[in-house]
């Protein structure tokens, strides 16, 4: 699934451009790591901070597919 898919009429890719929705969740979840101040994962382990945002990602894709 994209976040931002393509509405190009008649176009074949239609749906298929863009970034995945996950990442755009993971995206959005490390910029809320960054943007507090009281986390230390960017600084101490920039690949925890990654590993725990896409685990969260999965969490929120899960719960969509509801």
């Amino acid at each position: 699934m994209k976040a931002f898919p393509t509405t190009i009429e008649n176009c074949t890719t239609y749906g298929k451009e863009g970034m995945d929705l996950r990442d755009y969740f993971a995206s959005k979840i490390i910029a809320g790591f960054l943007a507090n101040n009281k986390t230390d994962y960017y600084k101490n382990s920039p690949e925890l901070m990654v590993k725990l945002a896409y685990e969260m990602a999965d969490l929120m894709m899960k719960e969509r597919s509801k």
